[in-house]
């Protein structure tokens, strides 16, 4: 076991290989020990989580996001949160609207969400200097 700490990528193998409880648990922890305002730590941190699982996993369009929005000056925590935020729009949609979609289509829309994502546009709609 190992702390989590967002601004350090974690080791993707020995992040994959912790259960999937465990990865939130150490999300979670790690925000209540920032002592975040957050209204719902644990859908935050199985969104922060999911989004670490699929920079780990090798998701292009997740890994290329990161690097684009690292690169236009958010730091990797920012950008976690950035990702997870085009992330919990997608989940919504699925549960609203999704469920009769053909298979890939919600994956196409979640790459594409991601494609058009940049630091600036997540700042202005999150209030993020």
């Amino acid at each position: 076991m190992f702390a989590y700490d967002p601004s350090i990528p974690p080791a993707p193998q020995a992040w994959l290989d912790l259960d999937e409880l465990e990865r939130i648990r150490l999300v979670e922890v790690f925000h209540r020990r920032q002592r975040g305002k957050r209204l719902n730590f644990k859908a935050h941190a199985a969104v922060h989580a999911i989004v670490e699982n699929q920079l780990a996993e090798g998701v292009e369009s997740v890994v290329r996001a990161m690097g684009r929005l690292h690169g236009e000056g958010l730091s990797r925590h920012d950008a976690l949160h950035a990702i997870g935020c085009v992330l919990a729009e997608e989940l919504h949609d699925l549960v609203t609207v999704g469920a009769d979609e053909p298979p890939g289509v919600a994956r196409a829309r979640y790459d594409a969400a991601l494609e058009r994502l940049s630091a600036a546009e997540w700042r202005r709609l999150y209030g993020r200097k």
